[in-house]
Formats: C-alpha cells, structure tokens, sequence
C-alpha cells in the first residue's frame, strides 16, 4: 500500500466523537435512535467514495458494495463487517480524543481525571508500542475504538480499493451493525439481502491476532415475587423480595465462577442488573461458557441455588427464564476452514505474525455464522474495551488497513 497517505486515523477521531451508546433496556430498533447519526454520516461517506448503493435501513444498519473487479467469476463474495455502536457500561457522551504521540513506554494519566492511569503494569500489550501514537478518552468517558476503530479501519480499505483499481477483488459487502454491545446486533440483519458468502468482523485487540472462537452465551432473567405487607404488621408474614434477591446473589461462590475470578477457557455466571421492591426484584444474569454443555451446568447450577434460598421463603415464589444470545463460532468456523486459513494469510502478508485466538466474549461473528455466514473476528487494535482507559495504536489501525485489503487480494487469488 505504497503512495497512500491513511486516513483511518480522522475517520476514527470524528467517529468516537458521536455519542451512540447502545441501551440494554430499550425494546426498540436500534436501542437507541443517536446509533443512526453516526449510521447517516457512513452512507454519506460511502456515497461520497462512489459507492452508489450505500443506504441505512430502517432500523439502522448500513449496506453497501464495491463491485468485483476481477474477470474470475468464481470469487466468494465477502463481507466486512463492525458496529456504530458503543458499551452502555460507560458514558460514551461528549468523548475527547487525545493522540499521545511517540508513546515512550510510560503510564498515561488521563487529564480529566488523574485518578485514571492506564498502567504498563494493567495493559501489557503497551510494552509492543513503544513509538507508536496512542490514542485515548480525556478520562471521563470510554474512547470509542470498540468498535469505531473498526468502522474507520474498514472505510478507510473500501477507499483505498476504490482509488487503487489495480488490486484485483471479488464483490464486497459491508456492514455496519447497532445494537453489537446489547446483544443484539444482528437482529435485523437481512442475510439475503447482504448477499455474502464469508464474512470478518473487525472487532478484536492485539495487533495480528484472528479470533475463531467465542464463548457461548445465555442471558437469564430471574423474577422474584415475595410476599408484600405493611412494615408495622410484618412479623411472621413479609417476605422482603430483595433480601431474597441478595441472598441468591450471596449464595453465588467468592472465589470461583465469576468474570473477577476465571480466566481462558473458563466460564461464569455474572450478574448485570439488580431493581425491584419488597414485593417483587428482577436480578439478571449473562451467563458464558465456551461449550452448550457448560453453558447449561451454569444455569442449573444458578437455577439450584435459587431453588435452596427459595426454601427459606415459603411463600415465595420465582420464574427462572434463559434467553439464548450467540454459540460459539467455532462451530460453524471448523467447516469452513478456508476462511481462518486465508485471513492468517493475509496478516502474514501485512508483515505481521499471525495468531490465531479464542475470545472471552463475541461478535456479531458469532451470531452470523450460525446464520450462514462464517465469520471470525480480525484484530482492530482496540484495548481496554468498555472503560474510561481505552486505548487504540494509530499503528496497530493502519495495519488492521493492509490486512482487510490483502483478505480481499487472497480469496481473489485462491479463487
């Protein structure tokens, strides 16, 4: 990628400054109508590039193509895919990007609020930046690059592959997604529509890294009802729903089973939202693991617990629903080889050492492949998801450039 100044850079800092956070409480599509500004101004981007057939649906989603330009007719048609939206877990409102240029090795406090230091110590992937330009939040929001840096990463190779014809590729499709953070961000996706025989999210960390497998995930949503009365006559009658929400959230192990306490391939059971009165609480839970089998000894050991503190409260009573949210790619991924297997070529060909990876999390990835799409996860260089300490390497986005761009020179060429 020779004679090309990049530009994913400004794309990026003007994308983090549109606030589109995702909210998980919201019944409608997207979640969240400010998810479309930012939807809006990438059509008016494509459209300006020449892409004559971007458009944002209804509920949000932008599609567009660049048409192959290749003479084989055989080339699959891939899809590039990231999301507008960001994590609900940290105000994404009124971001202020900082470029620490020539990064020279050292802790990062943000000037917003000093108490927020991005610590070589917390963030190891630090140590291969040395250098490089480093961009954060000013420490009062997250920055964004979850999954902005994506969404800049894949316009900015659509324009190169625009004014550099010479690359020969089959017909892309891109995607742009609400709702990834709530879950729920291929809930709209046509896939007929989209037209796609493989797919990449560009959505993961470290620099040169291909992520093929997720975990699997379920949301369980439990509704406690006690027995409500009067404070002053409650002896013997009242059953607090909340004292009995704390104690199923007590019976939960301290030093095991948790996000706080596992680590590789290991699961847990996370509570996320806690409300209600003496009458009646709602605790919800994400539940994660990286097989269905551990997935579902989750639940039941959860369901279990539930069922022991219930014991205690004869007159109460509690619905346990479990909502499944995405599977592990893998699964699908593992009949598809060809699709890890070129995407390790390309980064090989951006220069980079290629590492294939599991995620403790997902992608809109995982819920597509089980659509039909196969579709694993490409590094954007985005660290510190969902948190005031976020981080991405100008560096690390380039190179996220050169390898979407050799992804479409591969297939073209195994075609």
């Amino acid at each position: 990628m020779e004679n090309y100044t990049y530009t994913a850079l400004d794309r990026f800092l003007r994308y983090v400054q549109i606030d589109t956070q995702s909210d998980p409480q919201s019944v409608t599509n997207p979640s969240t109508e400010k998810q479309k500004d930012l939807s809006r101004i990438l059509v008016q981007e494509l459209l300006d590039m020449g892409i004559a057939d971007a458009e944002m649906d209804e509920w949000g989603y932008v599609y567009a193509t660049l048409p192959a330009n290749t003479d084989k007719a055989n080339v699959p048609v891939l899809c590039f895919c990231s999301h507008v939206d960001t994590s609900p877990d940290v105000t994404g409102a009124g971001v202020k990007p900082i470029i620490h240029q020539q990064y020279d090795g050292s802790d990062i406090i943000l000037p917003d609020d000093t108490a927020q230091i991005i610590r070589v110590t917390d963030h190891p992937d630090l140590l291969n930046q040395t250098g490089n330009d480093i961009v954060t939040a000013s420490g009062t929001t997250l920055l964004g690059a979850d999954n902005k840096a994506g969404l800049a990463e894949i316009m900015d190779a659509a324009h190169y592959l625009i004014t550099h014809p010479v690359v020969k590729h089959g017909t892309i499709r891109l995607l742009f997604t609400p709702d990834e953070e709530v879950g729920r961000g291929t809930e709209k996706v046509d896939i007929q529509k989209l037209g796609a025989d493989v797919g990449y999210t560009i959505d993961g960390e470290s620099l040169g890294t291909l992520e093929d497998e997720t975990f699997s995930a379920d949301a369980v949503k439990i509704t406690i009802k006690g027995v409500s009365t009067h404070p002053g006559f409650a002896k013997g009658k009242l059953e607090n729903a909340i004292k009995i929400a704390a104690d199923v959230l007590a019976a939960l192990p301290k030093d095991t089973l948790s996000p706080e306490t596992t680590e590789a391939k290991e699961g847990f059971v996370h509570p996320t939202r806690l409300e209600g009165n003496q009458d009646q609480a709602v605790l919800e839970f994400i539940i994660r693991d990286f097989t269905e089998v551990g997935l579902h000894d989750k639940e039941a050991y959860l369901q279990d617990q539930l069922n022991t503190v219930l014991a205690h409260y004869p007159g109460s009573t509690a619905e346990f629903v479990v909502k499944e949210q995405y599977r592990n790619m893998k699964e699908v991924l593992d009949q598809h080889p060809a699709v890890v297997d070129n995407a390790l070529e390309a980064i090989r060909r951006a220069g980079l050492s290629a590492r294939q990876r599991s995620i403790r999390g997902g992608t809109d990835g995982s819920r597509l492949s089980f659509m039909g799409l196969p579709c694993p996860n490409i590094f954007a260089g985005e660290h510190a998801f969902h948190s005031r300490q976020e981080w991405v390497s100008v560096q690390d986005m380039q190179a996220a450039v050169d390898v979407i761009v050799e992804v479409a020179k591969v297939w073209e060429e195994r075609a």
